[in-house]
């Protein structure tokens, strides 16, 4: 039972140490669902959506964090 809750304390840590990230990636699923759902775009267009914004957000946290380690 310890192995079990040691495994979702980590994977809880992942999701919770970089708030921004997470945040960021909530928001952008939220937004292509709406067009998915709402404006009835494409889903292909949704998964390219999708790719883009994921690939912005990270680049975003891997700049921010070698920023935070240059100044250290």
């Amino acid at each position: 039972m310890t192995v079990f809750l040691d495994v979702i304390r980590e994977l809880v840590g992942m999701f919770v140490a970089d708030a921004r990230l997470t945040i960021a990636t909530l928001v952008l699923v939220f937004a292509v669902a709406a067009l998915a759902v709402v404006l009835r775009v494409a889903p292909l267009l949704c998964g390219g959506a999708l790719l883009a914004g994921c690939l912005v957000i990270l680049v975003e946290a891997v700049v921010r964090e070698a920023r935070l380690r240059r100044r250290s």
